[in-house]
């Protein structure tokens, strides 16, 4: 009997120190969008944002974006439930599908269309971010011009 219960505290120390493939380094946490371009759950998010965009499947849309999503300059802007109209009065469902064709690249917490946007200060054409909310993609603003806010 006390032979079992050693084995058994042996084998719990011994097993309890092992590396797991799935712990993530500190490295990786401090810099989670460096390959974020490749990654396999972000080109998922793109596909489907691209389908909805496409669609105008507004309430899919709705889901893939943040609470507080910037659509405008204005700080006087109605609340997310105006987008698709602003969107739509302005025409501006083209602006964002040719945005979602082009690459992303990183840009602090955000990934970015186009790419001009993260290497060029005096960009100021349209752009658009999408970054991680919780363990998922998020489209967080699309604006269509570039502007400074107020």
């Amino acid at each position: 009997m006390i032979f079992r219960r050693s084995l058994c505290l042996l084998l719990a120390f011994s097993l309890g120190g092992c590396w797991t493939p799935y712990k993530k380094s500190d490295a990786a946490d401090r810099e989670p969008l460096r390959h974020a371009a490749g990654d396999t759950a972000f080109q998922a998010f793109l596909g489907r944002l691209r389908i909805a965009v496409r669609k105008k499947d507004l309430p899919m849309l709705a889901s893939m974006m943040t609470g507080d999503f910037g659509y405008t300059w204005e700080e006087s802007a109605e609340p997310s439930a105006q987008i698709f109209t602003y969107w739509d009065q302005n025409s501006l469902w083209p602006v964002l599908e040719d945005l979602l064709t082009q690459p992303f690249a990183p840009q602090d917490l955000y990934m970015v269309s186009p790419p001009a946007f993260a290497s060029d200060p005096n960009y100021n054409g349209p752009r658009c971010g999408v970054r991680m909310v919780r363990g998922s993609w998020k489209l967080a603003y699309f604006l269509p011009h570039g502007g400074q806010v107020q």
